[in-house]
């Protein structure tokens, strides 16, 4: 496939993915996107403090991507980050993606959903793939001066460049598939959450772990991105402390057991809360 058609359909896939979730958050949420060039925002909604979908494309050494970031309002409902893209340079080509969920009280029949959509998806490509997927992800979302994961992961691939006549097709399917994956990932999810009863115990521990976002994406994402898509993507509020231990047995105490990386696609459902 010529380079030119090439851009043009990834353009195609960043911009429709973009404008698909947009419409499907309005209608979770109930409020409506602003927007700032290739940024869509929403902010103060009923069920999303903040929501970003944003999209951007260079054309020296040709790059596109998609960047989602959710904020929920309510503690219960895990936050999610996705990043999609595209690099040409010369002949060479290549796809990425991540995607992963930041709970802060952990439940098991989420996190298997969560992790099955997404295996479900990587097994159209090749059966080994999610397990790689899944480990590189585990790897990268992590703060090490702390030796904590971020949250309890998803997939994420880089370099992605299936060879063949078919190669760049079966690849931007793949990618594609992915964008698409993430509403039955994660939607049902804050369906079942969203309307959960909290009070301010479940608000504090809901900001303190927001901390740890700001925490990761300033020390680990910092040097990757510039500074206006890193403010916008950040959670409205946040709060930190140097040390905090939830009291013992508490919801709050058992996310640090939950956040240890597994196979969750392969846990049976109800065996975990």
């Amino acid at each position: 496939m010529p380079s030119g058609d090439r851009r043009d359909a990834v353009k195609a896939i960043v911009s429709a993915g973009q404008r698909e979730l947009v419409a499907e958050l309005e209608r979770l949420d109930g409020g409506r996107f602003g927007r700032s060039g290739r940024t869509r925002l929403l902010e103060n909604g009923d069920v999303f403090e903040r929501a970003v979908v944003s999209a951007a494309f260079s054309d020296e050494s040709f790059a596109a991507g998609l960047s989602v970031v959710l904020h929920p309002r309510n503690p219960y409902v895990p936050a999610f980050q996705a990043h999609f893209r595209y690099r040409e340079a010369a002949d060479a080509w290549w796809f990425g993606g991540s995607v992963d969920l930041l709970p802060c009280y952990g439940f098991a029949s989420d996190a298997t959903h969560f992790h099955r959509v997404l295996k479900n998806h990587c097994d159209t490509l090749d059966s080994a793939f999610h397990a790689q997927a899944k480990r590189a992800c585990d790897d990268r979302f992590r703060l090490p001066h702390r030796d904590e994961a971020r949250g309890i992961g998803g997939i994420l691939f880089d370099h992605l460049s299936l060879p063949g006549p078919d190669g760049w097709r079966r690849s931007a399917a793949f990618t594609a598939a992915g964008i698409a994956a993430i509403a039955p990932a994660y939607f049902p999810i804050v369906r079942r959450r969203k309307d959960v009863p909290y009070g301010e115990r479940e608000r504090q521990w809901q900001l303190y772990r927001r901390g740890r976002y700001v925490e990761f994406t300033l020390v680990q994402d910092a040097a990757q991105a510039d500074a206006d898509t890193i403010l916008t993507a950040l959670p409205p509020s946040a709060r930190w402390q140097s040390e905090f231990t939830p009291e013992p047995g508490s919801a709050e105490a058992e996310l640090a057991s939950f956040l240890v990386p597994r196979d969750w696609a392969a846990e049976t459902v109800g065996a975990r809360r």
